[in-house]
């Protein structure tokens, strides 16, 4: 399986993988910014019921989509479950996660802890597709999550829970990634219908949960539903949503799991210094600013490195060593 998925990436055009990379790091920054404002700015309580907006819009659009002939994905019967699990699974912990850390940490502290998620597809891609990768990847990568570290240690803002957030939000983004490159390599889904069944599996769930918690009774209960302003950006949150979930599915597809978490990274450059001026809730501290400019150093060299691959990162061909990472035998999972 690996290797076939290998293959088809390198098979894509270069136009194309630069394209759908450029159209997941605009879609990122702006629902980054988008979810900040709804969340924090607006104090909006939910952002669960953020999450639902998304799912329910990538829902309708796909679907009405799919009758207008404009996309084709194959029609929902039993079997898609399986084909799709354990992907929707991942996405709504990623979609939650990821809300409620953007809503608790500010975007500089926000994006810093996010590249912890470069470590962790790392590791994934070497335990499920058996890859390998340069000395200077992994440089480059102990260089960001050095630079995370000493951001976090000065943090001012310190919040267990929104640590706890993102962490677990970097886990399920690196599991997400890896798995929706294995599960677009099932053409009988496709990836419309990868995005359509993943959004369509989790959606009742989800809002069932929001509803037992009281969750979605905050949300109906928030004030400002009169708001036009509060109401556009709420609308252009869930919009962006669609939009960003077809752009991670549209750039793993022509690329990797490892190139989206990179082009990620690289979008987090902007976000993270934007964000010192943009939210109200970083607090400036020099060790702090260090430790994000480190961070932010180690993701360009590892976006460069990257980008100037002619093959998939992990299976480059270098003249300097490779640095392996082995999986014992018997922990092994067959492809």
């Amino acid at each position: 399986m690996s290797a076939e998925v290998c293959r088809e990436t390198a098979e894509h055009p270069r136009l194309l993988k630069l394209s759908s990379a450029l159209f997941y790091a605009g879609s990122s920054f702006l629902i980054t910014v988008v979810n900040k404002t709804v969340l924090t700015s607006f104090r909006f309580p939910s952002y669960l019921f953020l999450g639902i907006g998304q799912m329910i819009t990538t829902i309708v659009v796909l679907y009405l989509a799919k009758k207008s002939n404009t996309v084709k994905f194959p029609d929902f019967d039993r079997s898609v479950v399986l084909k799709m699990f354990p992907l929707p699974l991942l996405y709504v912990g990623n979609h939650v996660t990821g809300l409620a850390s953007t809503k608790k940490l500010s975007l500089p502290m926000f994006t810093v802890l996010r590249k912890f998620t470069i470590l962790m597809t790392m590791i994934l891609e070497a335990y499920l597709l058996r890859k390998t990768f340069s000395r200077r990847i992994i440089c480059s990568v102990v260089t960001i999550v050095f630079g995370a570290m000493v951001a976090a240690s000065s943090d001012l803002a310190f919040d267990v829970e929104a640590y706890t957030f993102i962490l677990v939000n970097d886990a399920f983004t690196a599991a997400t990634g890896v798995y929706t490159k294995k599960k677009l390599g099932d053409q009988s889904l496709g990836k419309y219908g990868v995005l359509f069944y993943n959004a369509l599996i989790i959606v009742l769930p989800t809002l069932l949960a929001s509803a037992f918690t009281g969750d979605l009774h905050k949300a109906l209960s928030f004030e400002d539903w009169s708001d036009v302003a509060f109401i556009s950006c709420f609308l252009l949150s869930c919009f962006m949503g669609f939009v960003l979930m077809y752009s991670i599915v549209l750039c793993s597809y022509y690329n990797s799991a490892l190139m989206t978490t990179v082009v990620g990274a690289l979008k987090n450059v902007a976000v993270a210094y934007i964000g010192i001026f943009v939210g109200g809730d970083y607090m400036f501290s020099w060790i702090n600013f260090l430790g994000l400019s480190i961070c932010m150093s180690g993701g360009l060299v590892y976006s460069y490195l990257t980008f100037n691959s002619s093959q998939p990162p992990g299976n480059k061909a270098e003249g300097t060593q490779e640095q392996k990472i082995f999986i014992p035998e018997d922990l092994s999972r067959k492809d």
